[in-house]
């Protein structure tokens, strides 16, 4: 019977299915992905670091932390920074990261060089490794030389790839490898240099990773070195990747709870068609068990095919994220099929069709043989109890598999509450609005209008399941778009005159005035001249540092024990800057004690406030210090910004070195100046802000692509899900619409009074549902984002209309029977 059934119905049970399909096929290609990407990173946790553990120190190492790196027998040693290099085959120049390197580095994966014999060869021929790309934007070939500062070497290869490096990364400085014993020749580490000293070790099978890194970690810690293990780097790898895949799983849930209304939406308008049919099978002798499984089997049936087609449909979509991923991945990850995500997926579509379902379904348990007479709004009512407990149940699965997705109980529950409020508010919108029209019927409207009217509030009327169904579905949508502007609006930068778009670092004060004369010359603007002086936190509030490194019990973050800040002193504040608590003091004498001003990250992090003493070390120097004021800086503005500045008058004697930045009109002009500071100055680096604007330009491109191909699931699901609920209503009005014929309405006042229900149902729903995606997402802004919200106008030109003329268009062809046929032929196909 069940199959019979969905024969004779299976147009409005395929657009059922849809909203499954859509939704399953989301989620099943997340799941697929994410765990590809665990499993990848998992078993290529040593390739992707190149060793078993690595000891590493942004300075020369300490003795005693040189000690501990001996004592470990090291299997390779680099030292690395970055630097500006020439190439004088064609007078190009390019910011590289240069790597000295001694040793069988790396032992797991390989440096793919073209030739390949370039990757062991280059040590001996005494030659440079260099970036395929690079080699092919400057035209060069092995055998063409490369200049380090005071040193030239010939390339002896393109470096194609080397374990622990991304496209990312590369692309900003592409990597230079030269062997160890040369870096001293460069004669470009000098003061202020920003440079790594690193040490590779290959661990015996038996050495337990995690325990040597509890035993030597606190050591190291305490000289300023630290020690990773590929164990520990893949965990921090794998929690960077969790975010995106929480964002990921959250959409994709959104697209699944956009199924679920659909699943809702339609089925309860398809078993109030079917009372008739139930009360006539009970006169005849069926049971109430009987007459629920019928419909039970259906719609489980229906959900289990709909969750193996998205499950099918989600293992082809799954490829796509590899492919957008591919640059943020230090390894490329291969693609298997598991077992798990699509069992999941169909269960789950099992699961949700019948839950979601269960509550109109158990309206068949309650028809009386008698409702064969008299089928009306009231009649099969489950008991109140009943009713509740299903809803009960929804709750308890949207919760649990929310937190599922999201591994977060709190915002699962702000997720699954928020939804609530949604859709009771809407609800409560459906039903205020019947009231409305109710209470101030335009009595002296035309019939066409009166009549439109009043199906709103007629016993079979669907208001409040359509404008929940378009609200709900318009609500998500429209947040998911909303959300997406919060998230992409912090990444434009824009390119003017006043803008630097060069920066010069690692400027010696010997270098400073003529380097400044040099762009002057070449009417060039010199933006800032910003001096810089390195230091380290020697004591905080009287608990020096050394002893906050061993308590447990701190209230400071870690990383403030061994960070060496590059601080400034100025006379004023910048645009990105704004004083939060305290006063800023722009010029102090030299007898004067020493006021600074911190970022309120760093007054959170060392638990700071106005009035607190700081001791720092200035190259030996120990400064006593107090913080006058805390500022709120924007570190998305594209400029130096500070966590610590002092005022005039104090640091100026300090040994220190410059950061100048200009702004240049073109490419070609760039390249021309590059070119003749790195002749002149070859310690100093250059950073030409165009190359990093491309890159995030293209990393925010793929980052949007990805969000929008997820809004793109929901906005299809919802789409899927109008059309099934306006389609599946049509069975409310054929019936009336056949009456009005039988007493002479015409075509075009039937098509009239269909066309404005439809408009005030698809208005009403998608109006309600994006002013209340537009409140939910200030909230999202406000408090989760903490940004500023220019909501986008395009929900209200484009989801407003879009959404009522698609509920319009479907609503209308749901007439075409009524309007192509005579009433008899229609009365007697429906029945």
């Amino acid at each position: 019977m069940a199959l019979r059934d969905a024969k004779a119905s299976k147009v409005r049970l395929l657009l059922f299915m849809a909203s499954i399909i859509m939704g399953i096929a989301a989620v099943v290609s997340i799941q697929l992905f994410s765990s590809n990407l665990k499993d990848n990173i998992q078993s290529q946790s040593k390739t992707m670091m190149g060793a078993d553990y690595i000891i590493d120190s942004k300075q020369a190492p300490t003795k005693r932390a040189q000690a501990i790196i001996d004592s470990l027998k090291p299997d390779a040693t680099e030292v690395n920074f970055v630097s500006m290099v020439a190439f004088p085959k064609n007078g190009g120049t390019k910011l590289v990261k240069v790597r000295g390197l001694e040793g069988s580095f790396p032992f797991y994966g390989k440096i793919k060089t073209e030739p390949l014999s370039a990757s062991s060869a280059y040590q001996e021929s005494s030659g440079a490794l260099v970036d395929a790309t690079l080699l092919l934007q400057f035209n060069l070939k092995p055998g063409d030389s490369i200049k380090i500062g005071e040193l030239t070497l010939p390339i002896s290869g393109a470096l194609k790839s080397i374990p622990g490096s991304s496209a990312i990364s590369s692309s900003v400085a592409p990597p230079v490898i030269i062997p160890y014993r040369f870096i001293e020749a460069t004669e470009l580490l000098q003061f202020g240099s920003r440079k790594e000293y690193q040490y590779f070790y290959k661990a015996p099978p038996t050495l337990d990773l995690k325990q040597l890194k509890d035993e030597i970690g606190p050591k190291l810690d305490f000289e300023n070195s630290d020690i990773n293990t590929h164990t520990s780097a893949t965990e921090r790898l794998g929690k960077s990747f969790d975010n995106v895949g929480k964002f990921l799983n959250l959409a994709a849930f959104i697209a699944l709870l956009l199924g679920c209304i659909g699943i809702a939406s339609s089925v309860h308008i398809y078993i109030k068609e079917k009372l008739k049919a139930i009360a006539i099978l009970k006169c005849m002798g069926a049971s109430r068990l009987q007459s629920f499984l019928i419909f039970l089997i259906q719609i489980a049936g229906i959900g289990m095919i709909g969750g193996i087609i998205g499950s099918l449909i989600g293992i082809g979509l799954q490829t796509v994220f590899p492919y957008l991923l591919k640059d943020f991945l230090p390894f490329t990850l291969e693609i298997s099929i598991s077992a798990q995500p699509i069992l999941i997926g169909v269960l789950l579509g099992l699961f949700m069709s019948v839950l979601f379902a269960l509550l109109p379904l158990l309206r068949t348990w309650y028809v009386s043989p008698l409702d064969v007479l008299r089928v009306d709004e009231k009649a099969s009512q489950e008991p109140r109890k009943i009713r509740y407990l299903v809803f009960a149940s929804i709750l308890v699965f949207l919760f649990i598999f929310s937190f599922w997705l999201i591994k977060n109980a709190l915002y699962a529950l702000v997720f699954v509450g928020a939804t609530v409020v949604t859709f009771t508010l809407l609800a409560i919108v459906a039903l205020g609005f019947i009231n409305l029209i109710k209470r101030f019927f335009p009595k002296h409207w035309s019939f066409t209008a009166r009549q439109s009217l009043l199906n709103l509030f007629r016993p079979n009327n669907q208001t409040v399941v359509l404008v929940v169904a378009i609200g709900l579905g318009t609500f998500l949508i429209s947040t998911l778009y909303f959300t997406k502007d919060i998230l992409l609006s912090k990444t434009e930068v824009g390119q003017t005159s006043q803008n630097a778009n060069i920066i010069i670092l690692d400027v010696q004060p010997d270098q400073r005035d003529a380097l400044a004369k040099n762009l002057i010359g070449k009417d060039l603007p010199v933006l800032n001249n910003i001096p810089l002086v390195t230091m380290r936190m020697h004591s905080i509030k009287g608990n020096l540092v050394n002893a906050l490194r061993q308590d447990s019990t701190r209230q400071v973050r870690s990383w403030l024990l061994n960070h060496e800040f590059r601080t400034t002193y100025r006379d004023s504040l910048t645009a990105s800057e704004e004083i939060l608590e305290g006063e800023w003091l722009a010029r102090l004498k030299s007898d004067d004690p020493v006021i600074i001003s911190i970022s309120d990250n760093l007054a959170a992090d060392a638990n700071l406030a106005v009035g607190d003493a700081v001791v720092f070390n200035v190259q030996g120097v120990l400064m006593e210090t107090t913080v006058g004021s805390i500022r709120k800086v924007d570190w998305s503005q594209m400029q130096l910004n500070f966590t610590i500045v002092f005022p005039a008058g104090v640091l100026e004697q300090a040994p220190q070195f410059n950061v100048l930045t200009t702004n240049v009109p073109d490419e070609t002009s760039s390249a021309a100046l590059q070119r003749d500071v790195v002749a002149k100055y070859p310690n100093v680096s250059i950073i030409d802000l165009r190359q990093i604007f491309t890159l995030v330009e293209d990393i925010l491109e793929k980052v949007s692509w990805i969000i929008n191909f997820m809004a793109f699931f929901s906005i299809l699901t919802g789409i899927i899900v109008l059309i099934g609920s306006v389609r599946t209503s049509k069975y409310q009005r054929i019936k009336e619409s056949v009456l009005l014929r039988t007493l002479g309405a015409k075509n075009a006042q039937i098509l009239k009074i269909s066309a404005f229900e439809y408009l005030f149902l698809g208005l009403l729903g998608s109006l309600v549902g994006i002013i209340l995606a537009l409140i939910s997402s200030l909230c999202l802004a406000v408090f989760v984002f903490k940004e500023p919200f220019s909501p986008s106008i395009i929900p209200f030109l484009v989801f407003l209309p879009g959404i009522t003329i698609l509920v319009l268009t479907i609503g209308l062809s749901n007439i075409q029977t009524v309007l192509r046929s005579s009433p008899l032929e229609v009365l007697r196909r429906e029945v």
